[in-house]
This record gives C-alpha cells, sequence and structure tokens, in this order.
C-alpha cells in the first residue's frame, strides 16, 4: 500500500511531471517503440501499471492494470481500458496476451512475482517489454540521494541492469535485447534522444524479452 498510496493521492502531480519534462517522456517512448517495431501488428497487449495512460495511450496499447483508482480514471479518460489489480496477482487466464509492458518497475511491490505473472499471461512467442531507470544511471542516483523529498520514489527500489536480468531469466524469460536511452541530466535534457542499441550510458533502459 506504501507505493499505491502517493499515486492516489497526488494524480494531478504525477502528470505534470510530463508537462514539465516533455523531451524525457518523448525520449521514453521513442526507446519503448524501438523495442516494439519488431512486434507484429494486431497483438493484444496489456500494460502493467498503467497509471494515467501516459506510455499506453500514445502507443496504442488499449487494456491496463492499475490498482490506484485515481491514476485509472485518468487512463480512460485517455482511451484505455483498465482493470484494478496489481501486478504481482495479474487478473487474466494463462497464455492470453501477445505483449505486456511494464514501465516502471522500481514501483512494484515484488519484481519477481511481477514477471512470473507476466510469463504466465503471455502466449508461447509473446514478448515482456520492461521499462526502468538504471539504478546505475545519472537519473537513478539523484533520485536516491533526494528520497526523502520525493513524493513518488521514498519507496521506490531502483535496480541495476544485471538485476533485472536475472529476475527475467529466472522467470523463464530467453533471449534479452536492451536499448537505452536518457544520456545525462533529468533536467540538461532539451531534444527528444535517439535511442541506443545497450545499456550503461543512459538512465532509461528498455529490455525486450521472449517466453518460449
Amino acid at each position: 500500500m506504501l507505493q499505491i498510496a502517493p499515486f492516489e493521492r497526488h494524480v494531478a502531480e504525477y502528470d505534470e511531471w510530463f508537462e514539465k519534462y516533455p523531451f524525457v517522456y518523448e525520449s521514453e517512448l521513442a526507446a519503448l517503440r524501438r523495442q516494439m517495431l519488431s512486434l507484429p501488428e494486431n497483438l493484444l497487449g496489456l500494460e502493467v501499471g498503467v497509471g494515467t495512460g501516459r506510455y499506453a495511450a500514445p502507443l496504442g496499447i488499449k487494456e491496463g492494470i492499475e490498482p490506484s483508482e485515481e491514476m485509472a480514471k485518468r487512463a480512460v479518460r485517455r482511451g484505455v481500458e483498465v482493470v484494478n489489480g496489481k501486478a504481482e496477482r495479474l487478473p487474466y487466464r494463462d497464455i492470453h496476451f501477445d505483449f505486456v509492458l511494464i514501465v516502471t518497475i522500481c514501483h512494484l511491490d515484488k519484481a519477481p512475482e511481477a514477471f512470473a505473472e507476466a510469463y504466465r499471461v503471455l502466449k508461447p512467442g509473446g514478448f515482456l517489454i520492461v521499462g526502468f531507470l538504471d539504478k546505475d544511471g545519472a537519473i537513478a542516483r539523484s533520485y536516491e540521494a533526494r528520497r526523502n523529498q520525493s513524493t513518488f520514489y521514498r519507496h521506490a527500489t531502483f535496480y541495476s541492469v544485471k538485476r533485472v536480468q536475472d529476475m527475467l531469466e529466472k522467470a523463464g524469460f530467453k533471449n534479452l535485447v536492451f536499448t537505452q536511452t536518457l544520456f545525462g541530466e533529468l533536467d540538461d535534457i532539451e531534444t527528444v534522444q535517439d535511442a541506443e542499441p545497450g545499456y550503461g550510458d543512459g538512465s532509461f533502459v528498455v529490455v525486450k524479452a521472449a517466453k518460449k
């Protein structure tokens, strides 16, 4: 409940972040789109932790899971169908979706369980796409340093790329492909950045992992 409460009470403040940092937001979307370009068209997808629909709507994802009712209301207004639920116990049958998106994992209660649930609901050959702030990146380190003053990151858990890789592989995922963006400090990003392969330089990493 500690993770949900700030998002329930401060929805407007959450949405204002995307207006304050439009180039950061668009750079993240570009990195996510790069990983999604290889997916066939007309797939059934789900965003876990859909929030206010800031990622699902522009990426064309029509369905989301969200535990915060106030956040979900805004996602619905952006054209996303939202089901109340948590990442660690998805209210869907096995082998249901072609792909699942999670952005970001730092607010999950139990990331390994969320990855296992994503694996369960994916069809064979489906993909999990995870966008996250690399614990070793400049932006996550900045949030860590100001954790006690932060509305949304006070209880966040940042993960290294290696830790995310280990969790995904333990859940059964294979063929991990990494893309990165957000090169530099948050306040210094003044253009939409091109996503680059790999990780280690950008603060925002997107990994696509396959279910065999």
